[in-house]
């Protein structure tokens, strides 16, 4: 399948170009051609309605001796498609447009008339200024009235636009403004909210220091930092009745031997640790 698409072509050595005869038709043939029908239109021969856009097999030729500053003006055949009645219509370079040539006529425009109205004023005004001079005056002030009332019109609305504008701008930023009171007022109370949960905290919390039951006197550690919990009556409870009975035995334990072990070795010591012997003394 991708054969068919090939660009290339194989051309053997001994191929020349020139050797190609040269087909030589008429000078103004026709060529088939596959276009929509430029404008609707209606058939002479059978009243059918051609409708702009349908797609026709047409046959094109160039019109011999007509031609718009050098352009050329090419004629169109199409058929019928009620009674294949030939209708023919050619290109219109000066309008930029289609003209309906033969076998059918164009439907009417409601556009392309009031241009052609709006032309026939134009001229009659034209006209009726040459002959009369007063006329001209008269045309004259009412245009100068249309224009001072379009230009006044504009003007109003330019200053509508600039007071919205301004509104606009006052709007946000009096949005803005309220926006940024809001901020500070949430910042307050958040704020204060903070202060009195701290303040709370400090009353209902506070910490005592726990000192160390060491086994030794010469002990320099430092003390424990224990957070109590206060009741309710402001009464700081102590620290013992906060342990459980467990570690409450186990600390007493421990500082009963230390004082045991305290006077143990004091026993027999005067107050500069001199050990004293009693003996008999001699007569």
């Amino acid at each position: 399948m991708s054969e068919r698409k090939v660009l290339n072509k194989y051309f053997p050595p001994d191929f020349d170009p020139e050797l190609i005869p040269r087909r030589r038709g008429p000078k103004n043939s026709q060529q088939v051609v596959r276009l929509m029908a430029p404008f609707s239109m209606r058939c002479n021969t059978c009243g059918e309605y051609i409708y702009k856009g349908k797609k026709f097999n047409a046959r094109k030729e160039t019109v011999e001796g007509e031609d718009y500053y050098g352009i050329k003006i090419f004629r169109f055949y199409i058929k019928c498609t009620l009674c294949s009645a030939e209708i023919t219509f050619k290109t219109d370079p000066k309008n930029t447009d289609y003209t309906a040539e033969h076998g059918a006529s164009r439907n009417f425009e409601p556009w392309r008339e009031e241009k052609a109205v709006e032309e026939e004023d134009r001229l009659a005004k034209l006209e009726e200024e040459e002959n009369n001079p007063m006329k001209v005056l008269e045309n004259r002030t009412t245009d100068s009235k249309r224009e001072m009332d379009i230009l006044d019109a504009l003007q109003d609305i330019r200053a509508r636009n600039a007071r919205n504008e301004r509104v606009g701008q006052g709007v946000d930023l009096l949005a803005e403004r309220g926006q940024e009171e809001v901020d500070d007022a949430e910042d307050a109370e958040r704020k204060r909210l903070e202060d009195e949960d701290e303040k709370l905290v400090r009353e209902v919390f506070s910490k005592v220091p726990m000192p160390n039951h060491a086994t030794t006197s010469d002990d320099s550690s430092p003390p424990t930092v224990v957070t109590v919990k206060r009741k309710a009556d402001d009464v700081e409870p102590s620290l013992l009745s906060l342990l459980p009975d467990s570690t409450r035995a186990l600390i007493q334990t421990k500082v009963n031997g230390v004082h045991q072990a305290k006077k143990a070795k004091v026993e027999g010591k005067n107050s500069l640790g001199i050990k004293l012997k009693k003996g008999k003394s001699k007569a």
